[in-house]
């Protein structure tokens, strides 16, 4: 009897030790398909030339530890599905479930415990605001693909008699704005305001509120807005903090470094981190003006099987990357639509027209559009010498960083799982 007490008290000094520390409010970043390769190859990338020392980037100074990402379907290797309902649910499920589990049943997500609790909710993504990431959060579908099914459920998922998200920001009109079913006049008939114009967020004045600024994702951040997730991100927390006194949860995706992982384009993806990482620089100053948050930064596993090294040379040349000013798709479309390949290819990138590569491209460009973009990436990877194993996912473990009140909590290797358990615990406080 006495050990029984002994065991209970030690419990309940652990849990009220969990509630002292438990933050008001979560910041919750997820970089889609950010593998330690890109973290390492934004550091370079990123390096001053000019000191001998490589210096630190934001993602460095609050690294705490590794997540293993496998889903429960026995295929090792995650999809972006099955992966977000572990870190937004806590549980294990099959590639393309939207917080469903094995058994397609849905599963409670720390974005419907945080709504249930009375905090504020919020989902911010450079894809449609219905992709795989952000949908697992709020949405509960046995597909990834169905997304006017993932979109409908953003009205009609109620949480508590309320709608689950009060703040949505990203791509996605083509899934709101429907034929069927409008959903943009159906959130504003529930007052909530509307923007469609990323140039002007001040459209947005107070929650509840939905921004939708693309027909699906966003264009790419190398090719025409490269700070807009930073934007984004800066307008999220200045309308949040205003908000709720019993604190906020959101949740916010750098969805298209994934994409670019996808492409095996280099410089996509760089750009695709360069505004990952200042929208983090803007959520690490909001946590150290508001002690009272937690800030965790994981991704859902890594793209493309990128490698830093290639053809047996020991380098990797980011002068290359900087030197490349639009992703791969838009250089080749200019290809495509111009005799002058020399004068486009210098406008595009800073590598040498050799004869080389103006043969490649020649030929490629008579093959047609799919094998000049592979031409165009081919030239990019080999000159940079940056490797691909893969267009698709791979299976290595994944960095997870934290910053604030409770990041002691995710120190050491953990399951991605986890991540979502002390969130959870922490949102339920």
């Amino acid at each position: 009897m006495k050990k029984q007490l002994s065991v209970l008290a030690l419990m309940c000094t652990a849990s009220a030790a969990m509630a002292e520390t438990a933050p008001k409010n979560v910041i919750y970043m997820i970089g889609d398909g950010m593998g330690p390769a890109y973290t390492t190859a934004y550091r370079y990338f990123k390096d001053d030339p000019t000191t001998k020392s490589v210096e630190q980037t934001v993602f460095d100074t609050m690294l705490t530890g590794m997540a293993r990402t496998y889903p429960d379907d026995h295929t090792v290797v995650t999809d972006s599905a099955a992966s977000a309902t572990a870190l937004s649910s806590g549980h294990k499920s099959y590639n393309g479930a939207i917080a469903v589990d094995t058994d397609k049943k849905p599963l409670k997500t720390m974005l419907e415990i945080a709504k249930q609790r009375g905090m504020t909710t919020a989902l911010l993504a450079t894809s449609q605001i219905n992709h795989a990431t952000p949908a697992s959060f709020a949405a509960h579908n046995e597909s990834r693909n169905n997304y006017d099914e993932i979109a409908n459920d953003y009205i009609d998922n109620k949480i508590a008699g309320k709608l689950p998200v009060d703040l949505m920001l990203g791509g996605g009109t083509k899934y709101f704005i429907r034929d069927d079913r409008n959903l943009v006049d159906e959130f504003k008939a529930a007052g909530y305001q509307y923007g469609d114009d990323i140039q002007n967020l001040d459209q947005i004045t107070q929650l509840p509120a939905i921004g939708l600024y693309a027909a699906k994702g966003l264009p790419f951040a190398l090719d025409e807005n490269p700070t807009r997730l930073t934007k984004l991100t800066s307008k999220a927390l200045d309308l949040l903090d205003n908000q709720n006194k019993d604190g906020f949860f959101v949740m916010i995706e750098g969805s298209q470094i994934d994409w670019c992982g996808h492409a095996n384009d280099i410089a996509c993806a760089m750009a695709e981190m360069d505004d990952f990482a200042s929208a983090i620089e803007k959520a690490k100053a909001y946590v150290d003006k508001n002690k009272d948050t937690l800030l965790v930064i994981t991704a859902d596993h890594s793209t493309g099987g990128l490698t830093l090294g290639a053809h047996g040379q020991y380098k990797w040349e980011a002068d290359v990357v900087h030197g490349v000013k639009a992703t791969a798709g838009t250089i080749t479309q200019h290809l495509l639509e111009s005799d002058d390949l020399k004068s486009v290819w210098n406008k595009y990138t800073s590598i040498a027209f050799t004869p080389e590569n103006k043969i490649k491209l020649e030929q490629a460009k008579s093959m047609g559009d799919k094998a000049l973009n592979l031409a165009v990436k081919s030239i990019i990877s080999d000159t940079s010498f940056t490797g691909w194993t893969t267009g698709g996912h791979t299976a290595v473990d994944v960095q997870v960083f934290a910053y604030g009140k409770g990041s002691e909590q995710f120190v050491g290797s953990q399951n991605n799982t986890d991540i979502a358990d002390k969130l959870i615990h922490f949102i339920e406080q």
